[in-house]
């Protein structure tokens, strides 16, 4: 793929029959598919604070969250996301760098921020964030169907995600917050197995694990 081209590249790295691992740049050398790095820091990411917002572990951890959202799904995500902008891919240079930026906002407004909320203004703030992000996520979803089913089903399941924590955050309605904990764990299992089968296709350098591209 040169490193002109805008199309939605898939940033699971399509079929693995070629080499999507590294993209031609100026100057020929290549840049390795930021791809799997950037799926590998939102799926754990997103795991770690489903397994909190399904009340599967104790709320007492949850600070743990901050740490990891600051460094892996925050910055780890948004340099994969300036790399997909180097190779050329819209598509993955939107979507990584959109959620580094939405896991450093959250550990922002968690450590320095939401004292100054209010406590009963947090819920609907804290709602009108997350459905805010369940907007883009469902524009993003759209754009999904250009890449490939398991892109696609990553996007899908954040877009409820999103708008059933919003929902749940918005009415303190704590059963819909669970759901949304729920399929946020989803979530994060599909993308894991996204960036894994981006990772293992290119490295062995054939499709060892599908991800079905849609044409």
């Amino acid at each position: 793929m040169e490193a002109a081209s805008v199309r939605p590249r898939d940033p699971t790295g399509g079929d693995g029959a070629r080499e999507p691992q590294a993209a031609q740049v100026g100057g020929g050398w290549k840049v390795a598919d930021p791809g799997p790095l950037g799926l590998a820091a939102f799926a754990t990411t997103t795991f770690v604070l489903s397994m909190f917002n399904a009340d599967l572990v104790s709320k007492n951890g949850e600070p743990v969250v901050l740490g990891l959202a600051l460094a892996y799904g925050g910055i780890a995500q948004l340099l994969a996301g300036m790399w997909e902008f180097r190779t050329g891919n819209t598509f993955g240079a939107v979507a990584f760098s959109s959620f580094g930026a939405f896991w450093i906002s959250f550990w922002a407004y968690v450590a320095f921020f939401a004292d100054s909320i209010p406590k009963a203004d947090q819920g609907h703030a804290v709602g009108l964030y997350l459905i805010a992000w369940g907007i883009f996520t469902t524009y993003m979803f759209v754009a999904s169907l250009r890449t490939t089913v398991a892109i696609s089903v990553v996007f899908a399941l954040l877009a409820v995600t999103f708008f059933l924590l919003g929902i749940g955050d918005s009415g303190a309605h704590t059963n819909i917050t669970k759901a949304g904990g729920w399929v946020g764990l989803a979530t994060a299992v599909a993308a894991w197995y996204a960036s894994f089968a981006a990772v293992t296709n290119s490295t062995f350098g054939r499709t060892v694990l599908p991800v079905k591209p849609l044409k």
